[in-house]
């Protein structure tokens, strides 16, 4: 409870520097500030029905998993049917499948292959190639059911303060690795290795950074929307709008050294972020239909509606409003 209330007052930082700027912007307009409204708050991920893939196991019986033994999978089938096994983490599941299609696809491709009767090359041939064409889905299943994901995603997050838009690079480094490793799973020149991806992880849980690039798109989007009005609201000659022309200063040195500030590195940090996770998301061979609603709803980078886009017009249009106002209330060239 102390962890979830100390994120939800780190959360009004940001909040307190759009509401002072709007209460600046107010008095230097001889208007009244708005009444601010509440942010809606992201949805609740899909659900696990809805976002994974029904995978059902692979039976095999036991005379015929003997006739493979030269392929050295009894003991990792036999680890994954054991009670550890059944609830290992999704990422060490995900490199269970890795390393077991792995070893079917090189006894395949071995003299121990050859040396089988007809019946379990045809076995091993089809145990290899049910294995790859089901990879894709274990990939998004693992990634999809794992909590480091999910987590991200968390409703119970906030806004990003001031002091937390610095671009994180051991967690676009997690992503990577991840995408790596879903566009290499078939590689076998490439390698996954259990402690890099389980350090990914760990970075990834640190924090639910989608939920709080969301959250402040959202907040930093409807605040300036609610400012932007303000604006249009004075703008009604063109002569310049303040009562006060020296009320500007108070207005222009909150902006430049606050707000601005803010919103570069919104900017910067949301767009990296989510520019990432739409790689890691198109590098999957497969979706589900919840997910790619969800997709197009919050993370899309070109939906129009979406957090990314509604935040970069609501900012583009109050960065007309404050050049129109500098144009006409001083000598500033603004560029």
């Amino acid at each position: 409870m102390g962890l979830s209330l100390t994120g939800c007052e780190r959360g009004k930082e940001a909040d307190a520097l759009f509401t002072t700027y709007q209460q600046r912007l107010a008095t230097a307009l001889d208007a009244s500030p708005p009444t601010p409204a509440s942010p809606t708050n992201i949805p609740a991920f899909p659900d696990a029905d809805d976002r994974l893939f029904e995978l059902p196991d692979i039976r095999e019986g036991m005379l015929d998993m003997y006739a493979l033994r030269e392929c050295r999978i009894g003991v990792l089938v036999a680890n994954r049917n054991n009670q550890l096994g059944k609830v290992a983490a999704p990422s060490q599941r995900w490199l269970y499948e890795l390393k077991l299609w792995r070893r079917l696809e090189a006894c395949t491709n071995s003299d121990v292959a050859q040396q089988l009767d007809d019946e379990d090359r045809q076995r091993l041939e089809r145990l290899t190639r049910t294995k790859a064409e089901r990879m894709p889905m274990a990939s998004w299943n693992a990634l999809f059911s794992s909590e480091e994901w999910v987590g991200s995603f968390s409703r119970a997050s906030g806004p990003l303060p001031p002091d937390a838009l610095a671009i994180p690079t051991e967690a676009l480094a997690a992503l990577h690795y991840l995408r790596t490793m879903t566009t290499r799973q078939l590689d076998t020149d490439w390698q996954p290795d259990s402690a890099t991806l389980e350090q990914h992880l760990k970075t990834l849980r640190e924090a639910p950074l989608t939920a709080q690039v969301l959250r402040s798109l959202q907040l930093a989007s409807l605040r300036l929307e609610e400012a932007n009005r303000l604006y249009a609201a004075a703008e009604t000659t063109t002569s310049c709008p303040l009562v006060d022309v020296s009320r500007l200063d108070t207005v222009k040195d909150y902006v430049e050294n606050e707000l601005h500030s803010y919103l570069g590195g919104l900017s910067r940090l949301a767009g990296t972020w989510l520019g990432a996770v739409e790689a890691l998301l198109n590098a999957q061979q497969v979706d589900r239909e919840a997910i790619t609603e969800y997709r197009h709803r919050w993370l899309s980078l070109n939906n129009p509606t979406a957090p990314w886009q509604r935040y970069l017009n609501a900012r583009d249009t109050h960065r007309r409003h404050w050049l129109r106002l500098l144009r006409l209330c001083s000598n500033d060239k603004a560029t």
